[in-house]
């Protein structure tokens, strides 16, 4: 089989009750006869402290489930608006002769998939000190974690083919300077060691409201030339790392860009998988205000069929800027009749007057 149908997206929810027991419930729902490569928990802590401490739990739980097979773990403090705790898989279903293996570093567990494809690494959880420094200090220490992992495993820094940014109070300031901002330095000087000719990663970046700078990242080096990754772009929006300064707020009196593609794909014999970055109601490099939330997410939607041509939605995030929107946003995305995995989530976006966001996988 191809990589394509090999890599599958579950999504698992379960109803409010102690954090312990929710966690207890998912964990009991996962795939059986696939191999565990990513789980991202959502759920709404009360402040960091409670978050680090269900942090430790969770890894307990999970090393306790899976043994030595600990697939990359995180825990995103964004409250599900459909769920009590919510639980994104990401598995596989091997082929007699692929190599896995689960490692760890600096605290965080990761996998390696080896086949005569190439070798790919799915990280996740890397994540500093939240509770006792700031932003800019734990941009750079997790960027520090991400160099480190990669140079660790033989992958260079240009194989990262998605990566998820998760940012605490995503507009917010520490002092005159925006977190989203602060985190995009940080980004633009670890990338900057790097060539980036074939494209950066597609990615998200994306508000939580505890949980500092938590960094989830799938990379690949190709074996084959009939395997490879191609960045796509989207003919009515400017590419994100060419904004100009008109869109960008300045921190420690630098604007670099964000250093992402709108998509990123991944070939094998001609079969595509598609990383849909974070996509929001974006025209050229503008953003559409004032217009509410049922435009915005039909041009969301139209600017992710921009970017997955003819291939299928396997999987959908929808992050929506108001608990209010959930039944509203949900009603619409089910008049495309899409029929997959979506997940509802209550975050803040990346500008004050986006109202939602719309991340996926399509094949």
């Amino acid at each position: 089989m191809n990589y394509c149908d090999k890599i599958h997206y579950y999504l698992y929810t379960t109803e409010n009750a102690s954090f312990g027991e929710m966690v207890d419930a998912l964990l009991m729902q996962l795939p059986q006869d696939e191999q565990l490569f990513r789980l991202v928990f959502f759920g709404t802590p009360e402040d960091n402290r409670q978050y680090a401490e269900h942090c430790a739990m969770l890894r307990d739980k999970v090393y306790r489930y899976c043994g030595d097979q600990e697939p990359a773990l995180s825990y995103v403090s964004q409250p599900p608006l459909n769920a009590g705790l919510l639980l994104e898989v990401h598995s596989y279903k091997a082929d007699q002769g692929e190599h896995i293996t689960y490692r760890h570093y600096c605290g965080f567990s990761y996998v390696v998939l080896e086949n005569d494809d190439g070798r790919f690494l799915f990280g996740g959880g890397i994540q500093g000190d939240v509770v006792n420094t700031g932003i800019l200090l734990q941009s750079q220490e997790v960027f520090r974690m991400v160099e480190g992992l990669l140079q660790k495993e033989n992958f260079p820094v240009n194989s990262i083919i998605r990566q998820w940014n998760y940012i605490e109070q995503i507009t917010g300031l520490d002092g005159a300077d925006q977190h989203y901002q602060i985190f995009n330095n940080a980004r633009s000087e670890f990338y900057r060691q790097a060539d980036w000719s074939n494209g950066y990663p597609a990615a998200t970046g994306i508000g939580v409201n505890l949980g500092g700078i938590l960094v989830d990242l799938d990379a690949a080096v190709f074996i084959r030339p009939e395997c490879y990754a191609t960045p796509i772009d989207n003919k009515l929006q400017v590419a994100a790392h060419a904004y100009s300064d008109d869109v960008l707020v300045a921190a420690h009196k630098k604007k670099t860009t964000p250093k992402f593609e709108r998509a990123k794909s991944m070939t094998f014999d001609g079969h595509r998988l598609i990383y849909i970055s974070g996509t929001a109601a974006i025209r050229g490099e503008d953003s559409l205000i004032g217009v509410g939330l049922e435009h915005q997410l039909h041009i969301t939607m139209e600017n992710v069929r921009q970017l997955t041509g003819d291939t299928r939605l396997r999987a959908l995030r929808v992050y929506l800027k108001e608990e209010s929107f959930y039944e509203e946003a949900a009603q619409l995305l089910k008049e495309y009749k899409l029929d997959i995995p979506i997940s509802y989530l209550w975050a803040d976006v990346c500008r004050d007057e986006l109202l939602i966001e719309i991340e996926g996988i399509a094949v």
